[in-house]
């Protein structure tokens, strides 16, 4: 049951934040109720579905008009503002409902041209039809029980069954003019309806007040999904929950799946070098359910829900069986080429269809669906892969209560085909420049001090996905809080025994796999070598080579399943060539690093794994507090600000500069075996 989340107190806080304008506490309700349903994941995902409002505001002249305000383009609802909701003049488009054509690009240049503000994004893409209906709030959505309703072979018999004559149905048409001029058509015909079913795409409620409109939607989304219940005996598990025993199967196949992707991605672009896709695993109740079913292999090729997926999830997932796991690489490899065989024959077949006008995207798959493991989303970005599974976990309740329903019956792969190349679609992901490191997934250990942090932000703020490992659980929480969604991370401590192939097991389970392993984490232990107890170098031991080592092991075990090289990155330290004095439980185990680092680069170079550190000097983390700043700035009779700059450019060398130099190395693609100093500059440190 969907739950009607209004609350009279909270409108309120929206219309009085507005200020006095009319108009403008209408459009703060027109707000409020957007967020409350795209707040709600049962009603729509990632930029899904959309709303309007039909308000009357004055020109520049002072003379009063109609205007629309509708969601615009790259706005989700669930955080959207007044501005995502921009302002379009009405009348003139309810006068292109007089017109027996009209082209995409004509419609999208005409309602440009009537933005109320330039510089507003595009109005949504079904801005027609919220303008050619008369209500003043209309409200689009993608529920999971009203795109399983949709998608009945006979939606229209069960509409009639549920709702009387209060809902009525539309047939399938792509979005936009033939479509708005159809809906109005079939309002017209029913003019005292509450809302729409459009057939094979989702839901349309309407009214003359935010509350009446929302209040609506609610209640046919609950109407449909008793039905459901009803007539199937069950209600479909929800996304929610993980399986221990299918996530722990991930490191098996994920980081195989994700370097053959990745490779027949570098072919189909040409560039050796194109990233490899980030994973999404899921797991939830309903995945694990649907995972199990006996008619998995055909339902795999039936579609999806609503053609607004497939521009995220493509067509059909790469359907991975046990039978497939056990066959190992070649099988695996098999599979994702037999999906890119398939999906080049839909793409060629459809595009002869119209005229040969388009160009294939790339033709390997956005979904899999593993036996035993669950589903995953495929893509460029963690981002855009969580909506890839959001959607596919959506998909599949949508699929089980079709099933168990009459029959999940989706648009046919020729419709599906041109929602998936409608050029208005594709404006939806973007055409920018990626990120110089989008796509890759970089763990960092001692994520949450003050270089493994500044760190991740270095590597972040150029696109790449983070996974943070530290030993304190708070600052492994406020290092994710500073980066924002994307990232990962597990607490642990790295010297425990496992806690390498614990750490690399979660990042896959995150992301997929490893591109990048920043190697940072490390402790001082001071005193002088002839009194220094044996437990505190072992124990320096323990932290400042050995889990190096180890991570290290890890990580060139994912990239050897991947098979698409890989990087290790050392934080090293300037005491592995210039010791200080009563620093040797420190920079004899960092020289013992500095040494691997050469070695590991001689022995993975052949895979393509590049090996390379940072020798860093006093920068304020670890030991070098401010307490410990203080008292050696004062044993030396100069200020702090003196001491942090003792070296050749007299200037403080700060936790950020290092991340830089781990970014330059991770960019410099025909590096390996490499050192780096970040010193400001100390002779006595330099390498050569």
């Amino acid at each position: 049951m969907v739950l009607n989340r209004w609350n009279d107190s909270d409108a309120k806080k929206f219309m009085d934040a507005a200020g006095d304008d009319p108009a403008d506490r209408e459009l703060a309700l027109r707000v409020y109720t957007s967020r409350l349903i795209g707040g709600d994941l049962n009603l729509v995902l990632h930029g899904g579905g959309n709303t309007s409002c039909k308000l009357e505001r004055q020109d520049i002249f002072g003379n009063p008009e109609k205007v629309l305000h509708v969601k615009g383009s790259g706005w989700d609802l669930g955080i959207i503002e007044a501005a995502g909701l921009p302002g379009v003049r009405l009348d003139p488009l309810v006068k292109l409902r007089a017109l027996n054509a009209l082209s995409d690009e004509d419609m999208v240049n005409l309602q440009r041209a009537n933005l109320l503000d330039s510089t507003s994004p595009n109005p949504s893409v079904e801005t027609l039809l919220h303008a050619f209906l008369p209500h003043k709030y209309v409200d689009h959505t993608h529920a999971s029980a009203m795109l399983a309703l949709a998608d009945l072979p006979n939606a229209e018999a069960v509409v009639k069954e549920i709702f009387g004559n209060r809902l009525v149905c539309v047939p399938f048409i792509m979005p936009g003019f033939e479509l708005a001029k159809v809906a109005a058509e079939v309002y017209d015909a029913n003019p005292d309806v509450e809302g729409l079913i459009l057939i094979n795409h989702g839901h349309f409620a309407f009214g003359d007040s935010a509350k009446e409109s929302y209040d609506r939607l609610i209640a046919h989304t609950n109407e449909v999904e008793a039905w459901l219940q009803k007539t199937s005996g069950q209600v479909p598990a929800v996304a929610t929950g993980s399986s221990e025993a299918m996530e722990a199967k991930a490191a098996e196949i994920l980081p195989m799946l994700r370097g053959i992707i990745g490779t027949r991605n570098a072919g189909f672009t040409k560039n050796r070098d194109f990233p490899m896709p980030v994973m999404n695993l899921r797991t939830g109740a309903n995945v694990q359910a649907f995972i199990a079913r006996d008619d998995l292999a055909a339902l795999s090729r039936r579609g999806v829900a609503t053609p607004d997926h497939v521009i995220r999830t493509k067509n059909y997932p790469v359907l991975i069986t046990a039978e497939i796991m056990a066959g190992g690489h070649k099988a695996v490899a098999k599979a994702v080429d037999d999906y890119i065989a398939q999906y080049t024959d839909y793409f060629t077949t459809n595009n002869a269809r119209l005229g040969g006008i388009k160009t294939m995207l790339m033709p390997t798959p956005n979904l899999a669906w593993i036996e035993g493991v669950g589903v995953v989303g495929i893509s460029a970005n963690a981002k855009a892969a969580n909506a890839a599974s959001d959607l596919a976990a959506q998909n599949m309740n949508v699929m089980t209560n079709g099933e168990a329903c009459g029959g999940f019956h989706p648009v046919s792969p020729e419709q599906l085909f041109d929602m998936e190349y409608w050029s208005l679609e594709q404006a939806k992901l973007g055409k920018g420049k990626p990120p110089a490191l989008q796509g890759r997934v970089v763990m960092i250990t001692g994520g949450g001090g003050a270089i493994g942090l500044a760190t991740a932000q270095s590597f972040a703020a150029l696109g790449a996905n983070i996974f943070i490992v530290d030993l304190e659980p708070s600052a492994l929480d406020a290092a994710l809080n500073t980066l924002g969604a994307g990232h990962a991370g597990i607490a642990l401590d790295i010297t425990a025994e496992g806690a390498e192939d614990q750490a690399t097991d979660a990042c896959i389970r995150a992301f997929g796999g490893l591109d990048i392993l920043v190697s940072n984490a490390g402790a001082a232990w001071t005193g002088e070598m002839a009194n220094l107890p044996d437990e505190t170098l072992r124990k320096s031991f323990e932290l400042n080579f050995f889990a190096h080592q180890r991570f290290a092991k890890a990580a060139a075990a994912v990239f050897k399943a991947q098979g698409r090289g890989g990087q290790i990155l050392f934080n090293v330290s300037k005491q592995a060539v210039n010791p200080g004095k009563g620093f040797g439980a420190y920079g004899i185990p960092k020289a013992a690093t500095f040494f691997l680092l050469r070695q590991l680069a001689l022995e993975l170079g052949s895979m393509g794994v590049r090996v390379n550190g940072i020798n860093a000097d006093r920068i304020r983390s670890g030991l070098l507090d401010e307490d410990f700043v203080a008292e050696r700035a004062k044993a030396r009779g100069i200020d702090e600000e003196t001491y942090m700059a003792g070296n050749l450019l007299k200037r403080e060398v700060e936790a950020h500069h290092v991340g830089n130099a781990f970014v330059a190395l991770a960019l410099s693609e025909r590096t390996t075996a490499h050192v780096m100093t970040v010193d400001g500059g100390n002779i006595e440190a330099a390498l050569r």
